[in-house]
């Protein structure tokens, strides 16, 4: 199964974040509406990632809840009917709740940076860095610590767990420098 090593943190200031991600990356990044949908599954989390397009994801993930760097194992099956697919699997497992984010990738190395506006919390980082044979989750662990350091993420403001979890809890993400306060062009 592939895996990463990724982080989820708030966003401090967005604008900065989105200027060292842009020096990083070489490039102003790509903007990708996404609709997930959470469906109840005994472990890990399963998800239908609706692109918006008419194309979606089924993503499985299994990953601890926990602050700082984390091993993520996955597995994605692409869909042109996310529609359909998500309505066959809220019949069958219900739902456990939807997330939906305007994100903008930025790709550095083998690292996915993710600046994403979440609708209903506010905006946040996430790193991935994808393992490639065979790189340990030490490795990834190493390369997402560097990133964070050069993006000025800080060890207070890494997040467990998933957006849905925030969005479950009915609170809000604590509002951070110049959080919510900066479109998301």
């Amino acid at each position: 199964m592939p895996a990463n090593v990724e982080i989820k943190a708030r966003a401090r200031d967005v604008a900065q974040l989105r200027r060292r991600a842009e020096e990083l990356s070489g490039s102003p990044g790509c903007i990708i509406a996404q609709s997930d949908t959470f469906f109840p599954v005994p472990r890990g989390r399963l998800k239908l990632r609706d692109l918006q397009d008419g194309h979606g994801q089924l993503v499985f993930y299994d990953r601890p809840d926990s602050k700082g760097p984390k091993l993520s194992c996955y597995a994605i099956s692409p869909t042109d009917d996310p529609a359909g697919l998500t309505a066959v699997l809220s019949q069958a497992l219900g739902v456990q709740g939807t997330v939906k984010k305007e994100r903008r990738l930025y790709l550095v190395g083998q690292t996915r940076i993710h600046v994403d506006r979440v609708e209903g919390l506010g905006d946040f980082l996430e790193l991935e860095v994808v393992l490639e044979e065979p790189q340990t989750a030490r490795h990834g662990e190493e390369v997402a610590r560097r990133l964070m350091r050069e993006l000025g993420v800080r060890e207070e403001d890494l997040l467990t767990g998933a957006y849905l979890d925030l969005l479950l809890a009915g609170r809000e993400a604590p509002a951070a420098e110049g959080n919510g306060q900066q479109s998301a062009n």
